[in-house]
């Protein structure tokens, strides 16, 4: 490309300088610290190379924290910028920069991490299965998400961020007007981090389909088993057509093709119809998962069956249909004509109706209900009344005439915060507290976690509540100053403070996090809070093998009904078997590493190295087919001493404690 070494490392920015001594030191204190403690080898066998679904889980969590972090950090230097009219803090450039990895990780590298996550971590244990189907698969899935995530993340010290907005719209995005190699960065790196998604997809269709224990119909899984299902089936008809169109794009950007560019005879609404055919099922994505979270912790600790179980099923089915056929309402202003935008009003209008459905059924699992007001149960409450804001603002966004005043301001942004922010992070937060001494086997702290709640919720809302009226008042979105004559530098002033307590409540949960490891107690039951379904009905962390004895089901609620009638609790010595396992593998992380390592080089478009990486990539798949490793078994001796560990002296499952 012709790029010169003194513009390899962005200079010249205080900001970015910070951020790169950061960063710097950061990595060397990690591998400073891990040398000291000589656990470089206990780190690659525990966890560079594990194939345990349930490490893997946690790992993608670990990582949508740090992303969480870097989004948040660029929404903050957003929120600075407009705090203030004709503020300088950030000139257009870097704002543009900004506002583009904003979306982008918070949407790819934040909330999917964060539900893929917690899908890894459950539903082999709610499906009473030992592992995923394809636990290798699983492993490269992972470290390909991360492998695409920090080469994404490297483009703010090397080279240059992308600047063409998440959505990277055409001709914006092309060379004519993008000239540099910050919208390769989003090409590539997407392109890495999807096939991993992808490969989930898969993954978990097969595992939820294949592998439930015995009795469990479709009609007896757990809702989140079911939203995942579904989620999975959206990801595999959806991220093939994001694939090509991040091929197409990499065409048109490193090898001139003219896909999408105007001056080539190319046509740019052509991109807007393939990102947004994936885009919006993406909305999907991440929502049902979360839907499937709220649905297990409100039945919960309501201590009831979830009300509508069929009705719920049938809605989310509904739901995923329907997200296919949504897409053109992004773009109602761009002169599709009346009778597509009618079309696509009426079908956005009734993804509101099976949507509507859910939250019934959540309220009325919760009428007469012996709630339990757990900090889970807390967010989970919250996500009621702010989703619902984001769902009406979705209707009035939906009348394409109305959206043509709406879609260009900050009307619109607030809207898909109101959706997104409650919609997923609220549940996150809800099935991290939930299942986290499921994961660890200690609590997180509920006082602490009622600061990080109220925090949280209460700077959510003074952010952006206000910038519904700020698009009202026509304050244009993407636009980084405003003029104080327009008479918005209240609310836009009121908006950064919101953020910055967002900020502290999202401080609390890091400081959370820290405190439990340090100081919470590790004597908790496998089943602290009276749950209901089969992951409760192993230890708490869980072994390896997840369940020395298969479970049978007999019942939705599976779990809550072996406590209730007194059966299959008690583990019988004479029913111990040897459990095969798979065995650890080095090979996707390796894999992932060239990925990196070739997707870096075709960023500056030096193609001959890129095409000398990626004989690693096919180097790694030959090997792969020659892997004959069968896995390896778990001695009887070895889960009886495990099992011991955590039963009482019958052999039952410890009860409720409450």
């Amino acid at each position: 490309m012709g790029i010169k070494w003194n513009e390899f490392f962005i200079t010249g920015d205080p900001l970015i300088l910070g951020s790169q001594i950061a960063i710097a030191l950061t990595m060397l204190g990690i591998v400073g610290g891990v040398t000291y403690l000589r656990k470089w080898k206990w780190l690659w066998r525990e966890w560079l190379t594990t194939v345990d679904h349930k490490k893997i889980g946690i790992m993608y969590i670990l990582s949508a924290v740090l992303m969480f972090f870097r989004g948040g950090v660029d929404g903050l230097l957003m929120k600075a910028q407009t705090s203030r009219p004709d503020m300088t803090f950030l000139d257009a450039q870097h704002y543009n920069e900004i506002f583009t990895t904003h979306g982008v990780i918070m949407i790819l590298f934040m909330a999917m991490p964060f539900l893929i996550g917690l899908m890894n971590v459950v539903i082999p244990l709610q499906i009473g299965a030992r592992d995923v189907a394809f636990p290798q698969l699983n492993a490269l899935s992972f470290w390909l998400f991360f492998s695409g995530a920090m080469l994404f993340n490297l483009s703010f010290v090397i080279g240059g961020s992308p600047d063409a907005g998440w959505t990277s719209y055409f001709p914006l995005a092309g060379k004519e007007f993008s000239p540099g190699i910050g919208n390769n960065y989003y090409a590539v790196a997407l392109q890495i981090a999807g096939i991993g998604t992808l490969m989930t997809g898969i993954n978990f269709i097969v595992t939820i389909l294949k592998m439930r224990t015995k009795g469990m119909t479709l009609m007896k899984m757990p809702m989140f088993t079911w939203t995942t299902l579904i989620t999975s089936v959206i990801i595999v008809a959806a991220f093939p057509i994001f694939t090509v169109a991040l091929a197409l794009m990499t065409f048109d950007r490193l090898y001139g093709t003219h896909f999408f560019t105007l001056s080539g005879g190319g046509m740019d609404m052509l991109w807007a119809n393939l990102f947004w055919l994936w885009g919006h099922p993406e909305v999907y994505i991440v929502a049902l998962p979360a839907f499937g979270i709220f649905s297990e912790v409100i039945s919960t600790f309501s201590r009831k069956t979830l009300y509508g179980y069929k009705s719920m099923v049938v809605s989310i089915v509904g739901i995923a249909l329907l997200s296919m056929l949504v897409w053109v309402h992004h773009f109602y202003t761009m002169g599709a004509g009346p009778a597509v935008n009618s079309f696509f009003s009426i079908t956005t209008m009734m993804i509101a109706v099976p949507t509507g459905v859910k939250m019934f059924n959540w309220l009325f699992t919760m009428r007469k209900g012996r709630i339990k007001m757990t900090t889970a149960m807390l967010w989970s409450l919250a996500f009621v009344p702010c989703f619902v804001i984001g769902g009406v603002t979705g209707v009035m966004l939906a009348m394409a005439s109305a959206d043509y005043q709406y879609h260009n301001t900050l009307f619109l942004v607030a809207h898909f915060h109101y959706v997104l922010i409650p919609g997923v992070v609220f549940a996150v937060f809800a099935g991290l507290y939930y299942w986290w001494p499921k994961m660890f086997g200690h609590m997180l702290n509920e006082r602490i976690g009622r600061w990080h709640f109220w925090l949280f919720v209460i700077g959510f809302n003074l952010t952006f509540f206000p910038m519904f009226f700020l698009g009202l008042n026509g304050a244009v979105r993407r636009a980084y100053t405003f003029s104080a004559e327009s008479g918005n530098a209240p609310l836009f002033l009121l908006s950064a403070i919101g953020a910055l307590i967002l900020a502290v409540g999202f401080a609390a949960f890091c400081y959370n996090i820290y405190w439990s490891l340090r100081f919470a107690s590790r004597q908790v039951p496998s089943d602290p809070w009276d749950a209901r379904t089969l992951e409760w009905a192993t230890a708490s962390p869980v072994p390896h093998y997840n369940f020395a004895k298969l479970p049978e089901v007999k019942g939705l609620d599976a779990f809550w009904h072996m406590k209730k009638n007194n059966e299959g609790l008690t583990l019988d010595h004479k029913e111990i078997e040897e459990i095969h396992m798979p065995s650890n593998s080095g090979l996707p992380i390796i894999m992932s590493a060239v990925f990196g390592v070739a997707g870096f080089f075709l960023v500056f478009e030096w193609h001959i190295a890129a095409a000398v990486a990626a004989i690693g990539i096919f180097a790694g798949l030959i090997v792969r087919s020659f892997d004959y490793n069968e896995g390896y078994h778990v001695h009887k001796e070895e889960i009886e001493q495990t099992e011991r560990k955590w039963r009482n002296r019958k052999g039952e499952v410890n009860r409720y404690v409450g």
